[in-house]
């Protein structure tokens, strides 16, 4: 293995997505820095925090059937019940539901939290309050999915937050997830819902802290011991 390919591995990828954002940054860098010295050591960090930002580590993935992986990395916010969104067309009966809000320092990829086939996909404009608020799962802008899944349906919604303004869907309708696959991302700073169906039990509680595709939320079924993994 050259010395290069033994660096690549150390390092965390970046998602395309922020590539663009990267470059201004940069420029900025230079610009602010040509202009006055200790300017562009303020945009340098903010360089660094971008490149922070966009990053998109592997994840392994528990495949067991019957768990729920987590959607986001991030601090759980809620897990009780609460009704989905009605674009989802997932009844207005309150579902076990757990919300993980993501500040401006974790990784904001957002991955499948059970295999299964995408059905719907709603967008519904909004407000843009606090992420980490409970009327935001309401009022601000979000964009849902249907997932049907062998223990049923699945909603889970990307929120946008007081700083984000832009939700990222990478995948459509008729298209199959595995559990920890990406599907999207929101820029920057934001939370994500996880609807269940009835009989799913939370296995987080308020102010613990998740990992995306790796950490177990909720079971909906008996767990049958020896699980396998994926790297995803």
């Amino acid at each position: 293995m050259s010395v290069i390919d033994s660096v690549r591995r150390q390092l965390t990828p970046i998602h395309p997505e922020g590539f663009i954002f990267i470059a201004a940054f940069i420029a900025a860098t230079l610009i602010l820095g040509w202009l006055w010295a200790p300017l562009g050591w303020i945009a340098f960090v903010a360089t660094l925090w971008c490149v922070f930002f966009f990053r998109d580590p592997p994840r392994v993935t528990p495949l067991q059937a019957g768990l729920v992986v987590a959607p986001a990395d991030g601090v759980v916010s809620f897990c009780g019940v609460a009704a989905p969104p009605p674009e989802l067309g997932l009844g207005a009966h309150p579902l076990p539901r757990v919300s993980i809000f993501m500040t401006v320092f974790d990784c904001h990829i957002n991955r499948a939290p059970v295999e299964g086939r995408v059905t719907r996909i709603a967008y519904h404009p909004g407000a843009f309050l606090s992420a980490d608020l409970d009327k935001a799962s309401e009022e601000n802008e979000r964009n849902g999915l249907a997932i049907e899944s062998a223990a049923g349906v699945f909603g889970v919604v990307q929120i946008a937050g007081m700083i984000a303004r832009r939700i990222v869907c990478f995948t459509h309708e008729g298209a199959r997830l595995g559990a920890g696959d990406r599907f999207g991302l929101i820029r920057f700073g934001s939370r994500v819902d996880v609807y269940m169906p009835e009989g799913a039990r939370i296995l987080v509680g308020l102010r613990s802290r998740a990992v995306a595709g790796e950490t177990v939320i909720a079971e909906t079924g008996r767990d049958e011991g020896l699980r396998q993994f994926r790297l995803s």
